[in-house]
């Protein structure tokens, strides 16, 4: 019996570690990455709005990530907003003007660059950037 209650807690609190991360995007134009929670670490590098960061910890008002290429950094809490966005994960990726191969490319981006969603339809994604140009993007191509 005590075995079978020990394993319970144990997955109890794996559970509540895992439910800790929370997805969230940057909801500013620019924000800074810092190397630890407060403006008195160094800057490691800037990010632009709609940027996904999955929180791993929190200390007072700051947050510590990890982006989509796996790096991590601390934000600001008051940077972030639960904004609904994703991140080109691929060099080259076609944004089109419809949800398929059969629409016209509006635009192609590089990786690492963040939208917000707007909707889904099958395997793609209506984007738009912070600078307003929309357009679908098939999601394998994001994070």
């Amino acid at each position: 019996m005590k075995s079978f209650i020990c394993i319970g807690i144990i997955l109890i609190l794996m559970g509540a570690a895992h439910a800790s991360e929370e997805r969230l995007a940057v909801a500013v134009p620019i924000a800074n990455i810092r190397s630890g929670p407060g403006t008195r670490y160094d800057i490691l590098w800037k990010v632009e709005q709609y940027y996904p960061v999955l929180i791993l910890e929190r200390s007072g008002s700051w947050c510590l990530f990890r982006d989509f290429e796996g790096d991590k950094g601390w934000i600001s809490k008051s940077l972030l907003g639960k904004i609904h966005s994703v991140i080109s994960k691929k060099e080259n990726c076609n944004v089109r003007t419809g949800p398929g191969t059969q629409f016209q490319v509006a635009f192609i981006i590089e990786k690492g660059i963040p939208f917000r969603v707007l909707q889904h339809k099958a395997n793609w994604i209506h984007v738009q950037h912070a600078d307003g140009d929309k357009g679908w993007i098939h999601e394998s191509l994001v994070w």
